[in-house]
């Protein structure tokens, strides 16, 4: 999160990606397009006076803007048996930390892909039960999740990047992604 309203200063704030990375906010000289330094590092602040940008730790006015925003979203990949959507006998302790940790408060969003065995329609198909199957597990257990969005992404973003017809066990996935 970048914060920055006509001001010389410019800050960012926290990480907003699953992996904690801060991303980067490039600070480019209006007059030459040049880039004249960047922020890479969360909770980061710079001046943008001068000739580069050094970035320091923000001070302590932030912190209460801090301490109010939400955590990052947490994520789980769960693994299915090929061309099913019965869990693989090592998800099923990642479907219990899902358990503990859901809430009624919880944005829930899980996408399920296939690998490249068979064909385009079918494995779009195949992905989205895989979804609806990991929410069904969910709310079996009582989690009030019925309202979490569900996706199929069939074969594309695979994780192992294959050919065509490949059984990728690392491909048959469902990731659910908790705010």
């Amino acid at each position: 999160m970048l914060a920055s309203c006509a001001t010389t200063q410019v800050a960012l704030l926290d990480a907003e990606t699953p992996d904690g990375s801060a991303g980067a906010v490039a600070v480019i000289d209006p007059a030459t397009g040049a880039e004249r330094g960047q922020l890479t590092q969360a909770r980061t602040e710079a001046r943008l006076g001068g000739d580069a940008v050094r970035p320091h730790p923000l001070r302590a006015h932030f912190d209460a803007l801090l301490s109010a925003m939400p955590p990052p979203p947490q994520v789980f990949t769960l693994y299915f048996v090929e061309g099913t959507t019965q869990l693989a006998p090592q998800s099923l302790a990642t479907l219990d930390q899902l358990r503990a940790i859901v809430t009624s408060t919880s944005d829930v969003q899980i996408t399920g892909y296939t690998d490249t065995t068979g064909d385009a329609a079918s494995n779009d198909k195949l992905s989205l039960d895989r979804a609806i199957e990991v929410r069904a597990a969910l709310v079996q257990q009582g989690l009030p999740v019925s309202n979490a969005r569900v996706t199929g992404r069939g074969q594309r973003d695979l994780r192992v990047p294959t050919g065509p017809g490949v059984s990728e066990p690392a491909n048959r996935r469902a990731e659910v992604i908790i705010r």
